[in-house]
């Protein structure tokens, strides 16, 4: 009797584990739905975070086409926001530039343009030839932009990125993956008024003078999808149909990259799916706002004692939607003993988010300024002050 129960009990047991796989295929197939089976590479990252939602190969090193050009507009954006350039400011189209082929907005040698004119023919119209007459104008030559783009790159952690033009022509040794161009996306949409030139359908430029150019975005999705406003398309026969696109609804904005796709009705269905699946399953917990006070930390011995503390970007948590919120907190934690010399973008301390004693994310914080050590008369004319309680 034992024999035979035994015997059974090793049957069923056989049973099991020739059922488990199946099991656990099923589990895993589940899990894991291709949201974007023609691409080569993909990636879906939420903007304020930086959280990857969904990859496939995202460390694929592919050509980018002109997606490339993303990062060309953001180091347009950072020259303008260090003063080295201006909106108004015109500039000259070189020979060289006016010679390159592929997409344009058709640059005649000596033309000039502002910079707000070129960003658009290069975001709306993907230019080739605005791309390099900025490269020259914010470089001297599009050999030292291309230098600034890598350096841009490394600084990034965009760690399998090479470029080797400003425009993603066909070139050796010019490659990036899904997951690096998330992250110079990232970066880009921390400009908020690149929007204005990525987000545009159509537009004119030298809409007053006789010969007119109409620029209509080559990203369709920002006419087709709700919220959709940016980046940047690229083709080439080698790199295929490649897209790096934005969408934001609410409070959550999400960064879609494919590349390598067939075609472009392919490459927008599957950017839209990866959307869908972000707007559907996801939700932002906002934080702080870019511009937001943070407060103020204090500097032993500086020529300022105190210095206030702004948000320079959105700060959120990225939750799926139906989660719990009300045990989220979060505490500004700035080191206590930062005394003079303090330089600018020097570590400070973080912002710490907790779901009641679980730690959910942390953000480090910068010096938003450079503050340099106090001659010893404002120090004593400070402690002075603060003995008597006046004013300093």
């Amino acid at each position: 009797m034992l024999k035979k129960g035994f015997i059974s009990l090793i049957c069923l047991l056989l049973c099991m584990l020739l059922l488990m796989p199946a099991v656990f295929a099923e589990e895993k197939k589940t899990q894991s739905v291709d949201l974007t089976p023609n691409a080569q590479s993909a990636v879906l990252m939420d903007a304020d975070t930086g959280t990857v939602i969904v990859d496939k190969n995202k460390d694929a090193k592919l050509p980018p086409a002109s997606i490339t050009k993303i990062m060309t507009m953001l180091l347009i954006m950072e020259a303008i926001d260090q003063g080295k350039i201006k909106m108004d400011e015109k500039v000259r189209a070189s020979e060289y530039a006016a010679s390159m082929g592929g997409s344009q907005i058709f640059l005649e040698p000596g033309e000039e343009m502002t910079v707000q004119e070129m960003l658009k023919g290069i975001a709306m119209a993907s230019g080739n030839d605005a791309s390099v007459a900025m490269a020259e104008k914010i470089a001297g030559s599009e050999e030292n932009f291309v230098h600034m783009m890598n350096e841009r790159a490394q600084q990034l952690g965009m760690k399998n990125t090479h470029f080797s033009n400003s425009n993603g022509l066909p070139v050796d040794n010019h490659y990036t993956t899904a997951s690096d161009i998330a992250i110079m996306s990232r970066e880009l949409l921390k400009h908020e008024e690149i929007t204005k030139f990525t987000g545009v359908y159509q537009d004119y430029l030298r809409k007053d003078t006789a010969n007119p150019f109409w620029l209509v975005n080559t990203n369709k999705l920002v006419r087709f999808y709700s919220g959709a406003d940016g980046l940047k398309t690229g083709y080439t026969s080698e790199a295929k149909f490649c897209l790096a696109a934005t969408a934001k609804r609410e409070n959550l904005r999400v960064i879609a990259v494919v590349l390598g796709e067939p075609n472009t009705k392919t490459r927008n269905a599957e950017v839209s799916k990866l959307f869908d699946f972000a707007f559907a399953q996801y939700s932002n917990y906002p934080l702080f706002k870019s511009g937001d006070s943070l407060g103020s930390f204090t500097i032993n011995k500086g020529e300022v004692s105190t210095v206030p503390l702004v948000a320079k970007q959105n700060y959120s948590i990225l939750m799926k939607k139906g989660e719990a919120t009300q045990n989220i907190r979060h505490e500004l934690q700035v080191d206590p003993n930062l005394k003079a010399p303090v330089a600018l973008g020097q570590s400070i301390g973080k912002i710490v988010v907790y779901n009641g004693d679980a730690v959910l994310a942390e953000y480090p914080l910068e010096s938003p300024v450079a503050v340099n050590k106090a001659s010893w008369w404002k120090l004593f004319k400070r402690t002075t002050s603060n003995l008597f309680h006046t004013d300093s």
